[in-house]
């Protein structure tokens, strides 16, 4: 064949010259692997989404048959539109083996404890530290894994990729992205009706698309910045001052905000509960408990940062910028304040906390105290480590982090143990806090973060979306103690509270307000309508 001829038929082809070509049938067009890896992420990778699909009402007929099919395809076409725009020569195969390790870890996830997953979870896992996420590995995990990713791994390094010149490359590129597009709008208009209906009626299966959810996932978080100006951190309550309770004070106030990790309201024997987790607690008389409080999230990463905000829950999901939080309100009040994290108990930590907080400014000590000590509490899925063996009193209880792997019977049973661990805590802290009476007028404000599922309707953990996340996932205990002697400062009586707060609704909303309320700082950024004490102080 002339030179021209060969020429012209490698631009064509999509081909290059090659000195001593190997197995050259067994090269592959770049178009070819992203439908082929498509295909395996929208079946293989998306099997909790295809058993959610299946459970869907009117399944099993023709209709339910070709929504299905319709839907995968849809998904297939998404994928391969993704890839479409990273189908190069340097990155379609590391691109292929991150999107299926990502799906893989998905997979196991979501089939495992019932999650989703969206930005708010991903930032979960990005704040997890090594010790937790030890506690998520097992066998089955590598299991899963594996299963996912070797055979189309090896099937793809083993297998050329035919080489293209650089603009024909570029085109065919545009060519499987228009063909996605046009794929999932054919798609869609087959079975519009039942497809809106579906995704408006279970959203939960728009966070089950795998890795399409985690891929949205962490554009929304890296566009985050776009969104929220994190160069400034936005004053707040520079404005901040004592009030009238601290001219003349003999003590002053210690209050103890003990942040609850992974708390189910429902699970404390003090709220109602069928089984003493709360011994400790449900014997004294002192203590007011709101049984109906709600979190801001289902999270640590989105209820402590939103808890501690003056802006409330919706405000804080549609801030455009960061602000100063209580604590710094607290600072600029004048007040003393020390934050102790990931408490598993009070022992040790509670005779520390005496020389902790006489390295604090004495100044400041003089006028006041706040101490927040964030708990270990329940966190998951390794309950049974959150509890000492002599507090195991329910029994047999799961010792494994693979929840499934056991009955909801043990799994319940591993949680209630950790509650009876956090009984035991609390009751040591306001011993503490009785101890301190000689010097300080004192209190305790426990609260958790999130709730916690357990099994329920094959959901375990948190961290689902907050719109579709379940009650047992928001609801959390919220308990408060007054010495007498805060009670006369605050002219808060204990009494009232148990009356008012017992069925009264409150979130997270609360807090910040609650707190200023409580101590007495005067300030432009408190709000006495979201202050929960404010039905039970006297006015004037």
């Amino acid at each position: 064949m002339p030179l021209f001829l060969q020429r012209l038929w490698r631009l064509v082809s999509g081909r290059r010259a090659v000195a001593h070509p190997t197995h050259p049938s067994r090269d592959i067009h770049p178009a070819w692997v992203v439908v082929l890896a498509s295909a395996w992420l929208a079946t293989a990778c998306n099997v909790p989404l295809w058993r959610e699909v299946a459970a869907l009402p009117g399944q099993g007929t023709l209709r339910g048959w070709g929504f299905a099919l319709a839907f995968a395809v849809i998904v297939a076409a998404g994928n391969a539109a993704l890839l479409s725009v990273l189908a190069w020569r340097w990155t379609l195969k590391p691109a292929i083996t991150v999107l299926l390790l990502m799906a893989a870890f998905g997979a196991y996830f979501m089939l495992a404890y019932g999650i989703a997953i969206d930005a708010s979870m991903l930032v979960n896992v990005m704040q997890t530290d090594v010790k937790e996420a030890g506690d998520l590995l097992n066998w089955r995990m590598l299991a899963t894994v594996l299963a996912l990713t070797a055979p189309p791994l090896l099937w793809l390094y083993r297998r050329p990729v035919r080489r293209m010149h650089a603009f024909r490359h570029m085109a065919h590129n545009g060519m499987l992205l228009v063909g996605a597009i046009v794929v999932i709008v054919v798609c869609l208009l087959l079975v519009f009706q039942d497809f809106a209906s579906v995704m408006r009626n279970h959203t939960k299966l728009r966070y089950l698309i795998n890795p399409l959810n985690s891929v949205y996932a962490l554009g929304n978080i890296a566009t985050k910045p776009l969104r929220l100006d994190t160069s400034t951190l936005m004053p707040l309550g520079r404005d901040a001052q004592l009030g009238a309770s601290y001219a003349g004070q003999q003590k002053p106030p210690l209050l103890v905000l003990v942040l609850g990790e992974t708390g189910r309201s429902v699970n404390f024997g003090l709220n109602g509960y069928n089984r003493p987790t709360t011994p400790l607690l449900s014997a004294r008389t002192d203590l007011a408990t709101a049984r109906n409080a709600w979190s801001c999230g289902t999270s640590t990463a989105a209820s402590v940062p939103c808890m501690f905000s003056h802006l409330g829950r919706d405000g804080f999901e549609a801030r455009k910028a960061n602000y100063e939080s209580l604590i710094d309100v607290l600072h600029h009040a004048g007040l003393a304040v020390l934050w102790l994290d990931n408490q598993a108990g009070c022992k040790g930590v509670c005779e520390r906390l005496d020389q902790r907080l006489a390295e604090l400014p004495a100044e400041q000590r003089s006028r006041g105290t706040v101490v927040v000590m964030h708990q270990m509490g329940s966190h998951g899925p390794a309950y049974f480590k959150r509890s000492a063996p002599a507090l195991k009193q329910f029994q047999p209880e799961c010792t494994s982090t693979n929840l499934q792997e056991c009955t909801q019977e043990q799994v319940v049973n591993a949680y209630d143990n950790s509650i009876v661990q956090t009984d035991q805590f609390l009751d040591s802290v306001l011993n503490w806090l009785s101890y301190q009476s000689d010097r300080a007028q004192t209190a305790m404000i426990y609260v958790a973060d999130h709730g916690e599922s357990l099994g329920e309707n094959n959901i375990y953990l948190h961290g689902l979306p907050y719109s579709i996340a379940p009650d047992v996932q928001k609801h959390v205990p919220w308990i408060t103690w007054l010495s007498p002697a805060m009670q006369s400062r605050t002219r808060l009586t204990t009494g009232c509270l148990q009356k008012d707060l017992t069925e009264r609704r409150i979130s997270h909303d609360h807090y910040f307000h609650s707190v200023l309320g409580l101590m007495d700082v005067k300030t432009s950024a408190y709000n006495p309508a979201l202050d929960m004490f404010t039905g039970c102080r006297p006015a004037g």
